[in-house]
């Protein structure tokens, strides 16, 4: 599904050259529960962002599918994340002025789905994330940990082929990291959906399948559990 093919990240600012990435070299598979660890500065978080094409790699390929998706223009870049990737990120970037449904079926939208398939989908995903009862809610009446389930129904609204969840845990206390790992998880088992999150949450890399570990801009470790 993922091909991360050499992939080196340079950040230049004139007088200081920071190497993000190193020559990385990964490959997921359908149906992952993948958690990209490392501490900060690892390079965890511009590995998830190159593969899903919202940073571009100094050196290097990633392909999706059959798609490299560095051959892409900007228009069909953003044509192929609205299709292909869902994002769950760690402030959840709901947008505040939309009820918890419209914020689901935003997506939908962008991709002219119809009124019937949008409010389907949307309410089944939200049924799924267990917010059945917050469909018309905004998010500042939501706690953080509902927020980032209808982030994650978000992710999914689009039918994509695989989900990246970058700190999806950071902003959590304990039992909404735990309730949004079950439903993770969930999706995951009984849906096949691909998760490959970037983290360095021990309650995370415990629940992972497999475990990715870079350091200083390489995968010094991969285990599948």
């Amino acid at each position: 599904m993922i091909e991360v093919t050499n992939i080196t990240k340079t950040y230049d600012d004139g007088k200081v050259q920071v190497h993000a990435l190193r020559g990385v070299d990964v490959e997921i598979t359908e149906g992952e529960f993948t958690a990209i660890v490392g501490p900060s500065g690892s390079g965890k978080t511009t590995l998830l962002n190159i593969i899903g094409g919202l940073d571009t790699p100094t050196h290097g390929e990633v392909t999706i599918g059959n798609t490299s998706i560095a051959s892409l223009s900007e228009n069909e870049l953003i044509d192929f994340r609205l299709n292909h990737i869902g994002f769950v990120f760690q402030s959840y970037n709901l947008i505040p002025v939309l009820t918890a449904k419209e914020n689901v079926e935003f997506l939908m939208l962008l991709q002219k789905k119809n009124d019937k398939e949008r409010d389907e989908r949307t309410t089944q995903l939200l049924k799924a994330v267990g917010l059945e009862d917050q469909i018309n809610k905004k998010p500042n009446e939501m706690s953080g940990g509902q927020q980032q389930r209808v982030a994650v129904a978000r992710a999914l609204a689009s039918k994509p082929d695989f989900v990246l969840a970058d700190e999806p845990t950071a902003n959590l206390d304990s039992k909404s990291t735990a309730n949004l790992l079950d439903i993770m998880l969930k999706l995951n088992e009984e849906e096949n959906t691909t998760f490959v999150f970037s983290t360095h949450d021990q309650r995370v890399i415990d629940r992972a399948k497999r475990v990715i570990t870079v350091e200083d801009g390489k995968i010094i470790s991969d285990h599948t559990k």
